[in-house]
């Protein structure tokens, strides 16, 4: 697909040398293909090779490990599910759904274990997620939030009301007037934690080789630029791209999300500033945003508004949108405007990947010897290593907690043909946007949201 035009942060951070792997060198045989050197791939990779030394595991990339939002992400891994509670809940049972949000939670720990155990270097902070109420309808709406999570059985262990003054403890921005926290995230630095993940595969056994692109999916094979490989097991770890592959290009649609960063701040900022342990942060706007303070003292500071492109195009110029980045800059100085005149450094972006139903999921098809894990709505840093344990349980064979969770063969339906596609999408993103408007003028929660919200989760 090219290389990106901006270059992230991350990247440009990531600290030492990158090593740069073969391609493969021709037509090959092992007995699981993993098709994607993301955090899917390269999770699914590390525990099968701990559960079994014996098992022959390659991991094919077209381009480089980390390569797409998987190395130009948030940060956040989070206890963040992208399924909506009541698909959940109807798919399985209440007390199922909230298994599914409890293993979510032990996941963000999971993460943290494998990062002191491998010696990884990324940044992982657990310090949770402050969600901001910076209005009468965002008040509302994140009250009616937290009631439902109550509801459902979660505690405020869990999820919490913080009053103004808490809030403003956390992160001193404007207008706040009261906000959720849940401690079940952690900041990372994802090009590092990717990174550091591909080598601990390596160490494993595994062969990862980059540059090496898949044309096709098939029962029992794949097929690359250099031959057909074949394999007992395929595992389809392809996230956005798979709107790219044959036979999967209306499974899901690549929707691009952007970031930008700013310079090191001082330390006389940062007591201006707050996010004191690293909380990650977003308000209730319903445009998503989301940011973090880095371990180097900057803020990276990210959110949607970048159009879809008609047939589920991805190309490198579409990770850089001037408009949305000025949007970005001047959403972050409205909330912070104590940050005064600090330079932004960095701006990049990157597509991630939506189903129709907006649901994730995770499956073996044990008669074509094909998996796959995707859907994360870009909640996918911590979802992509519960996919990884659970491909492994699936594809041993074994019968687990895991492998009975309710996103487990959930098979989400076909986006639209185009050009209804692009025109559905598109029209949910400046409704949103006209959303976040209409509550700026009334003061009330948006109708327009309220009209929209079942249109766009299906």
């Amino acid at each position: 697909m090219g290389r990106p035009l901006s270059v992230s942060l991350w990247a440009d951070t990531v600290g030492g040398h990158t090593p740069v792997r073969a391609a493969l060198p021709g037509p090959a045989s092992y007995d699981v293909v993993v098709v994607g050197a993301g955090f899917t791939g390269l999770w699914t990779a590390y525990y099968l090779s701990a559960a079994d030394r014996s098992l022959r595991i390659a991991v094919l990339e077209a381009e480089t490990a980390g390569f797409g939002a998987s190395g130009r992400n948030g940060g956040w891994c989070s206890a963040l599910f992208p399924t909506p509670w009541s698909k959940l809940a109807a798919a399985s049972s209440a007390t199922e759904a909230l298994r599914l949000h409890r293993a979510m939670a032990d996941t963000v720990v999971e993460v943290g274990r494998v990062v002191e155990a491998e010696g990884i270097e990324a940044d992982y902070q657990r310090g949770g997620t402050l969600t901001l109420a910076r209005s009468r309808p965002q008040v509302r709406r994140l009250r009616e939030e937290l009631a439902e999570w109550l509801g459902h059985g979660f505690t405020d262990a869990d999820v919490r009301w913080l009053d103004e003054t808490e809030a403003r403890d956390h992160l001193k921005a404007t207008g706040v007037q009261g906000g959720l926290f849940t401690p079940h995230c952690a900041a990372v630095h994802p090009a590092r934690l990717v990174r550091g993940l591909a080598a601990a595969v390596e160490r494993r056994g595994v062969s990862i080789f980059e540059g090496t692109r898949v044309h096709a999916i098939d029962a029992g094979s794949v097929l690359t630029d250099v031959g057909r490989v074949e394999a007992d097991i395929v595992v389809r770890a392809t996230e956005a791209w798979t709107s790219q592959l044959p036979r999967s290009r209306r499974a899901i649609a690549p929707v691009y999300s952007l970031m930008v960063a700013t310079e090191p701040l001082s330390a006389e900022t940062w007591a201006h500033v707050g996010l004191d342990g690293r909380p990650t942060f977003t308000d209730g706007r319903h445009v998503i945003i989301y940011g973090q303070r880095t371990a180097d003292g900057r803020l990276a500071f990210g959110g949607r508004g970048a159009p879809y492109h008609l047939g589920s195009r991805i190309r490198p110029g579409f990770d850089a949108e001037p408009g949305v980045f000025t949007k970005l800059r001047r959403s972050l100085v409205d909330l912070l405007p104590q940050l005064g005149d600090a330079r932004f450094t960095h701006a990049w972006g990157g597509p991630l990947g939506i189903t129709r139903d907006w649901s994730a999921s995770v499956g073996l098809d044990r008669g074509s010897g094909q998996a796959w894990a995707g859907g994360y709505v870009g909640d996918g840093v911590g979802t992509t290593n519960l996919a990884g344990r659970t491909l492994t349980d699936l594809i041993l064979r074994r019968d687990t907690e895991l492998t009975s969770l309710p996103w487990v063969d959930h098979h989400s339906p076909s986006w639209e043909p185009e050009p209804l596609r692009w025109l559905g999408i598109n029209a949910g993103l400046r409704a949103m946007t006209a959303a976040d408007a209409e509550e700026r003028l009334t003061r009330r929660p948006s109708v327009i949201a309220k009209a929209m919200s079942p249109l766009i989760h299906g």
